[in-house]
């Protein structure tokens, strides 16, 4: 017996939004379907596709390889979804976007929701290495990343460019320079993103060419908190330029050793752009572009 369309659906569903539970809610269905529907994908395959646990659902290396073809599967039912309704208008509807840093996720999802407010938006920021991870499994609809690499399956449009400055406090040490050199940076605490930023990759792979290392180091999980952080005089913090909002109180100085050109991509897999709702959330991206 062959899988039929709504076991792929079900599997898919959950691997999206992380729990059976949560894939019903999404599917409007009781939860024990989706678990049936699941368990019947399971024994005809012959294998566990998902692990479960308390905290939802996670891909066994099984069901990671079915999952690119069930979400296929997926963006053709919404493909054909969308033609039979009509291109008229978007008046439902759910984008889940990535991105590994706010801006201009932020704003792109701003200027969307005023074409389109009844289409619901789930937002994530996270790590750069997480967010490549998200669109390479197809878990996220579409991302904005800094440095995203290049892979056969992937659209890609630049959406900006920027460089690496240090982000302090006007009343700090060096918030008077007009530039400044790595090795002014060695007797202050510098703030940088987890592990997995690209930040993180960068700063390191610069310091290890260099063969400097920068004693007094605190990493935080978003942006955000970083601003903050440096708000709170806990130190500087290296971040690209605009990715997050700049206070009054903050300044930003250009790194003379920072000075490569770091392009953010908005990225989609290439068979989900014919979607309208990929289609517009990039027109609104190309829109915040040109501005």
């Amino acid at each position: 017996m062959r899988p039929n369309h709504h076991q792929f659906i079900a599997f898919s569903y959950v691997v999206r939004e992380g729990s059976f539970s949560a894939a019903a809610r999404r599917l409007g269905v009781t939860q024990s379907t989706v678990t049936q529907h699941v368990a019947k994908l399971e024994e005809l395959v012959g294998s566990e596709l998902l692990l479960r646990s308390r905290d939802g659902a996670s891909l066994t290396p099984t069901g990671r390889d079915f999952f690119g073809l069930a979400n296929r599967l997926v963006t053709l039912d919404s493909e054909i979804g969308e033609r039979l309704r009509g291109y008229s208008s978007l008046n439902e509807g759910r984008l889940k976007v990535i991105a590994n840093a706010p801006q201009p996720a932020l704003q792109v999802i701003a200027t969307f929701n005023d074409r389109f407010p009844n289409v619901q938006i789930d937002f994530r920021l996270c790590d750069w290495t997480s967010a490549n991870q998200l669109i390479r499994d197809r878990v996220a609809d579409v991302g904005l990343i800094t440095d995203a690499p290049e892979h056969e399956d992937w659209d890609r449009v630049v959406l900006q460019e920027t460089r690496y400055v240090l982000y302090c406090r006007s009343d700090h040490d060096l918030a008077g320079c007009d530039i400044v050199d790595i090795e002014d940076l060695i007797d202050q605490t510098i703030i940088l993103p987890e592990t997995g930023s690209l930040t993180q990759r960068v700063v390191r792979q610069k310091l290890a060419e260099r063969q400097i290392a920068l004693p007094q180091v605190i990493t935080m999980t978003t942006f955000p908190v970083m601003c903050e952080a440096v708000r709170q005089g806990l130190g500087a913090a290296i971040f690209l330029k605009n990715s997050s909002r700049i206070y009054d109180d903050l300044v930003e100085i250009p790194i003379r050793d920072f000075q490569q050109v770091h392009k953010t991509w908005l990225v989609a897999p290439k068979d989900r752009t014919r979607l309208k709702l990929i289609h517009e959330f990039r027109n609104a991206a190309l829109a915040i572009r040109v501005q």
